[in-house]
């Protein structure tokens, strides 16, 4: 299936229609209810909700420091705590998916091998933007006394757009996995 058009991460608005072809028999409302979701499927999906829960932090702490709501003191410590651990996390995500879980899923349905290297190519993409993320947080960080309401605001901007890149990965990831372990079970995963 070559003739796929893997947009990248940025422009694409959806998983491309070819790739669905499982989603169709394993919609999101049925998958909790699904026998192969226990286990494997459910700490997947717990791990792609905390990285959002994580985002949603950081961008409810950024928009109360912007309102006046929340004091430099309290802020930095956890933009630093929660910033770390997004980054860090989402790093060890992503390196066990593409040379661990991938490789042993690609072969379940063929028909779907070219949505594997569409999120591994997510994956180097977002390898730029969470470099983005850490410099828009340490231009928070670092800067010597209380950073300026632009620099906040600048930061904020990047992480609406970072956030939103995490969103369609994790959605786009989901359609495509999620129905694979739920028909093939997960064989030595």
């Amino acid at each position: 299936m070559t003739d796929i058009d893997l947009q990248p991460l940025d422009s694409r608005e959806h998983l491309p229609d070819a790739l669905r072809i499982l989603i169709e028999s394993y919609p999101r409302e049925s998958w909790e209810t699904h026998p192969n979701f226990a286990g494997l499927v459910q700490f997947w999906l717990e791990r792609h909700l905390m990285f959002r829960k994580l985002i949603g932090t950081i961008s409810h702490d950024v928009d109360k420091v912007l309102d006046g709501k929340m004091p430099d003191a309290e802020f930095r410590p956890r933009l630093s705590r929660f910033g770390n651990i997004l980054l860090g996390q989402l790093h060890e995500h992503h390196t066990i998916e593409d040379t661990h879980y991938f490789p042993k899923l690609v072969p379940l349905d063929r028909r779907i091998e070219r949505g594997f290297e569409l999120l591994d190519s997510d994956h180097h993409a977002l390898d730029g933007f969470m470099q983005g993320f850490a410099e828009g947080a340490n231009g928070v960080l670092q800067v010597e006394g209380k950073p300026s309401r632009d620099t906040v605001a600048a930061f904020q901007t990047e992480l609406a757009r970072f956030g939103g890149l995490i969103h369609r990965h994790l959605e786009d990831e989901e359609d495509l996995i999620v129905p694979v372990l739920l028909k093939h079970g997960a064989p030595g995963l």
